[in-house]
Formats: C-alpha cells, structure tokens, sequence
C-alpha cells in the first residue's frame, strides 16, 4: 500500500468521526475569559461580554442545529442569569473564607484556590447546560478537572454556599443534588451504584442535605441515597443507603458506625 493510499483511507475514517478538535481550545478560551469577565476587576465587562456572544454564536453553531439567531437567543437567555450566577459564587467564596483558617483572603481564595476555580467553571457550565447545549458545558468542567482534579458533571444541582477544601479527587455526578452549606474534602465521591447505559434517564447519584461536611476519601453512591442535613460524614466512609438527618458516619477499627 501506497503512502497515497494509506492517506485516501485515513480520510475516509476521519469523514466517519466528524470531530471538530477546535471545539476544546475554543471551549477553554470562552471558559477562561468568562471567568475573567465575572471576577477580574481590572477586565472590561462590555467588551469580554461581547467577545464572550461572538464565542459562544460561534461554539453552538457547531455543536447544535440551531441557526445564529437560535443561538442568540439562547446568549441572551445566559446573560439574564448572570447577576444571580455571581452573587451565588460570592456566596460561595465567603464559606471557603469561613470554613478554612489558612486563607489569608478573599483574594487568594479565587486565585489559588482549586475548589473554588471548579466551582466557578461548573457554575457557568450549569447554566449553559440548562439553556441546551451539553456539549459545551462538558468540555468547560472537563478543562475545570484537568486543571485542579475535581469532576464536576454540569447536570448536578448544587447550592450556594459550597466549600471544596484540597478538592483533588473529587467527584460529583451528573444527578446529584446538593443543598447550601455543604463541606467537602479531597478525594469524595458522589456517585452512582450502576453505569448501565439504560439507567442514563433516572436519578443516579445522591442527594446531599443542608449543612452536611463529608471528609477526605468518603464514597456516597445511588441514587436513592439522602445524607440528611447536619449530617457529618467521616473519611474513608463508603455509604450506599440514607443516613438520618443530624446523623454521624465513621469508622472504627471493625466497622462502619453509624450515631
């Protein structure tokens, strides 16, 4: 076989995948400068904006079936959400203030903080993944979990006021539900029992109550599974049923105690 004709084969493959690789530098450069635009004081927020419509027109009109003016529409559906989006990430660097006595401030908190960074991205990316284009907002958390080692799946509900303390290893499901108040430590997962693939339509992952701190290394799976709120979560913790409101997991030596 020819070089010619190992590059007319190679072709025809590649017809069959119809991958555009430019989508992830894009979906990087719309994630960094969105970031940007919402907390970088010295950043003009008009003109990022404006940049930010032209990126994301640009983005959706590759990964959807939509026209430009579809996808305008649905740039102004985003740009309505965005006030709340930040006071919700306010709130959210206000309890990694609170919860963790080594930050200093506010400040280093958004610049060197990993939780905080994959917060932010799966915020945004949350937001998109409402509106209708999935694709975008996993490429955003996915460059978030390359960066600081924190899986965030943009379909999970989480509220406001969350700390992500260490945060590498991380892991929160795509159904997941999570309330205000919630502490979580490196190396949690918050997962499913099953991966079948016709399992992909009901709720797999668990629902976090108010006001429960999970420790380091903890696994919390299903998706009938509730820790109740108040509730304190030990580390190396693996739980596959409710947990009462007000509750203490851990370990001993033999067993899993539950109080």
């Amino acid at each position: 076989m020819t070089s010619t004709d190992i590059i007319t084969r190679l072709k025809k493959q590649k017809e069959k995948l119809e991958i555009d690789l430019s989508l992830q530098k894009d979906s990087q450069n719309f994630t960094e400068l969105f970031i940007r635009a919402l907390l970088d004081k010295g950043t003009n927020l008009e003109s990022s904006l404006d940049q930010l419509a032209l990126l994301f027109i640009g983005i959706s009109t590759k990964v959807c079936s939509d026209n430009t003016e579809k996808c305008k529409e649905k740039w102004e559906q985003l740009l309505t959400r965005l006030p709340q989006l930040l006071e919700v990430t306010q709130k959210d660097a206000d309890a990694f203030f609170q919860s963790d006595p080594a930050s200093q401030s506010k400040e280093e908190i958004v610049l060197s903080y990993p939780g905080f960074y994959a917060l932010v991205v799966y915020r945004l990316a949350h937001e998109i993944y409402n509106i209708g284009f999935p694709l975008l907002p996993r490429l955003m958390t996915e460059y978030a979990h390359g960066k600081t080692g924190v899986d965030i799946h943009p379909g999970a509900k989480i509220g406001h006021s969350i700390f992500i303390d260490h945060a590498t290893g991380v892991v929160i499901g795509e159904t997941t539900e999570m309330g205000n108040n919630i502490r979580i430590y490196q190396g949690v997962t918050l997962g499913a029992l099953y991966v079948k693939k016709d399992l992909r339509a009901i709720k797999r992952h668990p629902t976090i109550e108010d006001n429960v701190t999970i420790y380091a290394n903890a696994t919390i799976l299903g998706g009938n599974t509730v820790i109740g709120k108040n509730s304190t979560i030990g580390a190396n913790t693996w739980i596959t049923s409710s947990v009462g409101p007000n509750s203490k997991v851990y370990y001993t030596s033999k067993e899993q105690t539950i109080l």
